[in-house]
């Protein structure tokens, strides 16, 4: 199977899977199918070069070896900037778009003491977007993972720290380039921040949220879960402070990070 040709094609994971494991083939992935027999990889990879985006199959050596390990890994991951960076142990950092200077302050104090990790997040307004510019602002490697095809951008705040990290640092995406904004890509994209960390970190999250969604695919994983303590008057912490009375570790300093990184070795 050519995975390029099946991705352009619109076959999702799942799909990928059925074809896999020789499943149930629907009428909808027949037609995809179809559909991929009819495009022409040469001129797809000319755009994609003139566009200045690579990709990788999850038979790549610097796929995630993580991101493999989930049940609907993306098997082909678009990107911009530098790949090699897929290798690097990394934390998922994810939080309200909502979130206030408490997630800014405690992310200064916590990521530029971290050593040998990259910092991965979904390029979001808010936590997301505090976390990419932390990052890169302290030397740290950086990943964002879209929710959308390279050629899309959102939301207007993150343009320019995107455009810094294509540079520098790295975009992902399972999408083709023009693949456009739709909903549930955003939960579908979560997964992959969720699948490619050793950790993940909630630093502000209402009581119902969709970092907390990242957090429980995260323990689905098998991942470390990590969440700031915050104001018991604060909606924006009521989420994070009732993971942390079911057992999500509390971080006040890097090294309740720090310390799972280096007793797991390079994952």
């Amino acid at each position: 199977m050519d995975l390029l040709l099946l991705s352009h094609a619109g076959v999702t994971s799942k799909e990928y899977l059925t074809l896999v494991n020789n499943g149930w083939i629907s009428p909808e992935l027949k037609r995809k199918l179809k559909v991929a027999e009819t495009l022409d990889r040469a001129e797809i990879l000319a755009v994609l070069e003139r566009e200045n985006i690579g990709y990788i199959t999850h038979n790549h050596r610097l796929y995630p070896s993580l991101l493999k390990e989930i049940y609907d890994f993306p098997y082909i991951l678009y990107y911009r900037g530098n790949p090699s960076l897929l290798t690097l142990k990394m934390l998922g950092v994810v939080g309200s778009r909502k979130a206030t200077d408490y997630t800014t302050k405690s992310l200064e104090h916590l990521l530029p003491s971290l050593e040998n990790i990259a910092i991965i997040s979904g390029l979001a307004y808010g936590a997301d977007e505090a976390a990419h510019r932390i990052a890169v602002k302290n030397g740290l490697h950086t990943i964002g993972v879209l929710a959308f095809g390279h050629n899309t951008h959102y939301p207007k705040t993150t343009a320019d720290i995107r455009n810094t990290m294509e540079k520098t640092h790295l975009t992902i995406s399972e999408y083709p380039p023009d693949t456009p904004i739709q909903k549930w890509q955003f939960v579908a994209r979560n997964r992959i921040i969720a699948g490619c960390a050793r950790g993940v970190l909630v630093t502000e999250a209402e009581e119902k949220s969709g970092s907390l969604i990242t957090l429980e695919m995260a323990l689905d994983d098998n991942r470390s879960v990590y969440c700031l303590p915050g104001n018991i008057t604060s909606a924006l912490s009521k989420g994070t402070n009732l993971r942390i009375k079911e057992g999500a570790e509390a971080v006040t300093e890097s090294a309740d990070i720090q310390r799972d990184f280096d007793e797991n070795g390079q994952l």
